[in-house]
């Protein structure tokens, strides 16, 4: 089916295309133009964008004004004073304060009292500052002389009236809004905030509230994306979930995109049977799809189209793909419709690589990623792609895109980060490695007594203990047993003393699973893993290969459990286990006692093991590391370890 034709659901993508042909084709089927102006109150204008060049309706200030405390003086009548040879001038007219009109004129020789602000009466061209002056009976002795215009503003000194004070395009923030508010302007011209409609659809799509149900979802989408439409200068429009149905589909875009500038659907635009919108739009009156497939990844089902004249975007489904796609494609023309320029230029952010980062040849590949400080500069980490990962996406820091011709970037590459929320710093603490439910009980501690914030990226001991020698973190959680000293951590710092290792605590590891499991109940953790791979039907919990779990769940299963069912989908947390587990979604794991515990599930104790970790040398000096390391030392703080399971 040609680009831009018409269609029918089913019928598959359209041209794939590059992102910047999508967006010139978007563009030019579409102007997104700034909306016109219109005027708000000076105490709305904030964050909004200056429709026209503004003049100040007034001289600011629009008097002469002290600026010290003192007496208004003719500067002449001073001339010559000094502290042995005082001059003498006649305190004369009554005492000037804010907020009162400066009556009548100074005559020669003569002063006049002022508070800073007041304004200074005629004739009077400079301010003597009190602690220049004595005060005798009816006189003011000047023990100072003082030059014309000394301690005085004069009218229209900050603005003139009639002077420029914003131009068209200006950004108004709260520096922009005081000199509006000096110079006396009261309603502001700014450009209309475009009106974006924002629709899910789907039959699987319930709204907050509902009562949750197997096979149905949490409209996310809507949610995300009306608050990026807000983030973007855009004011969204939310109209709900549209169910699986193309006359309600249909009646629910051109309602829509009669009454915004832009409509915003997510889902109903891959190749599924239960896809409507590229069949929709196809037989719509004064519809065209524009581009249907962008070489993203995620992202590649974007749907771009126009609707009577109104631009359209239809976004994946999955939350991380209709953000990914919202903020390549939608944000910058919500932006422009909004007088804003495409990108905040003070968005994005310079980072070095801190692992290599593997990519699809010929996609724009989008890759979340966590930043933290690491040795002269921010290292980003990336983090997991899926798609359908909601918090994955909220607990990232950022996110980059690998170039289409790129199949991989290397370590301690420089990329360019865009941060999910602009401005905020990089944790105090860094801490990679593995996870345990141990460290998440220290640095919730930490927090509550230091304030100090952590960030925690679970990528295995051998991953973890390699970042430590690397500089790239803070911490690094380790369990690494070695087979022939029967030690924990020790065995495998570098010799040259480059990484220090800070004693934890001890923890259960065992196989866990879902109680009442016959295969399982009331057995040895050897005998659970020889039951699970006797039997067929068993779907393994598996965990990341690098980590300490992975090689004690090859250990007790006495093979390489890649090939196992289930084998092949890797878990970054004992948590995670625990969860697959819960919901069926696996039949057993290994994992530690206390996230069994947690989860409910059955436990069979296999081995006790030492979870330390591991600190640069050169960092463990920092602020962060010393109170977290002071804080593993703390009575309160073991006890609360070992009331959740894991002993000294």
């Amino acid at each position: 089916m040609a680009r831009g034709s018409r269609g029918s659901a089913g019928t598959g993508f359209l041209t794939v295309v590059s992102r910047d042909e999508a967006r010139r084709l978007w563009r030019a089927a579409c102007p997104f133009a700034p909306r016109e102006g219109e005027e708000v109150p000076l105490a709305a204008a904030l964050g909004r964008v200056l429709a026209r060049d503004l003049e100040s309706p007034e001289d600011v200030p629009s008097f002469r004004r002290a600026d010290r405390d003192g007496f208004a003086v003719r500067a002449a009548d001073t001339w010559g004073a000094s502290e042995h040879a005082p001059r003498a001038l006649v305190l004369s007219g009554e005492g000037l304060t804010p907020g009162r009109e400066a009556t009548g004129e100074l005559p020669p020789g003569g002063a006049t009292r002022v508070a800073t602000g007041a304004a200074v009466p005629r004739g009077a061209d400079a301010v003597l500052m009190v602690e220049d002056s004595l005060e005798e009976g009816g006189a003011v002795l000047a023990l100072h002389a003082v030059v014309p215009g000394e301690n005085l503003t004069q009218a229209g000194t900050d603005l003139a009236r009639g002077e420029c004070v914003g131009r068209a395009g200006d950004l108004l923030t709260a520096r922009e809004t005081a000199v509006l508010a000096a110079c006396g302007v009261a309603a502001v011209p700014v450009r209309r905030r475009p009106r974006v409609a924002v629709l899910s659809t789907g039959d699987e799509i319930v709204g907050p509230g509902a009562p949750p149900r197997e096979g149905f979802v949490r409209d996310v989408n809507s949610r995300a994306v009306a608050d990026a439409v807000r983030a973007a200068g855009g004011e969204p429009e939310e109209r709900g979930v549209v169910p699986d149905r193309a006359d309600a589909l249909e009646a629910a875009v051109a309602a829509a995109a009669a009454a915004a500038d832009l409509v915003l659907l997510s889902g109903g635009t891959s190749k599924g049977a239960g896809d409507l919108a590229a069949g929709v739009l196809g037989r719509m009156e004064g519809a065209r799809v524009v581009v249907h497939g962008v070489a993203l990844k995620p992202g590649k089902p974007l749907l771009l189209a126009v609707v009577r004249g109104t631009p359209l975007a239809v976004l994946p489904g999955f939350p991380t793909s209709a953000i990914f796609t919202f903020h390549e494609f939608v944000a910058p023309e919500v932006r422009r419709m909004a007088g804003l320029p495409e990108r905040d230029p003070g968005e994005a952010v310079r980072a070095r690589l801190a692992v290599r980062l593997r990519s699809k040849k010929g996609f724009l590949d989008f890759s979340l990623v966590d930043l933290v400080a690491g040795r002269g500069g921010l290292l980003a980490w990336p983090v997991g792609k899926g798609s359908g990962s909601i918090t994955t996406w909220a607990r990232s820091d950022g996110f980059l895109a690998v170039p289409e011709d790129r199949e991989q970037l290397e370590a301690g590459e420089e990329v360019e980060v865009v941060p999910l929320a602009p401005g905020r710093p990089p944790a105090d603490l860094s801490v990679v490695g593995s996870h345990c439910r141990g460290a998440e009980i220290l640095l919730r501690l930490l927090r509550e007594r230091t304030g100090r914030t952590a960030k925690v990226i679970h990528v295995g001991s051998t991953a973890g203990l390699e970042a430590a020698r690397r500089g790239a973190c803070d911490l690094a959680g380790v369990h690494l047993l070695d087979g022939a000293t029967g030690e924990y951590n020790a065995p495998f710092l570098p010799a040259d003393g480059s990484v220090l290792l800070a004693r934890g605590w001890g923890r259960r590891q065992g196989f866990v699973f879902r109680p009442g499991d016959a295969r399982f109940e009331g057995r040895t953790a050897e005998e659970c893993a020889a039951a699970a791979a006797a039997d067929p039907s068993f779907l393994l919990a598996q965990r990341n290969r690098g980590s300490g779990t992975r090689i004690l769940v090859d250990s007790i299963f006495r093979c390489d459990t890649s090939g196992m069912r289930g084998g092949d989908a890797e878990l970054r947390t004992h948590a995670a286990v625990c969860a697959a587990v819960r919901h069926g979604k696996a039949d057993g794991g290994i994992a530690e006692e206390a996230s069994a515990r947690a989860a409910g599930l059955g436990f069979a104790f296999w081995r006790e093991e030492r979870y330390d970790f591991a600190i640069p040398a050169d960092r463990a000096d920092r602020a962060a590391v010393r109170e977290f390391l002071e804080l593993l030392r703390d009575p309160a703080a073991r006890a609360a370890l070992r009331a959740e399971g894991f002993p000294d």
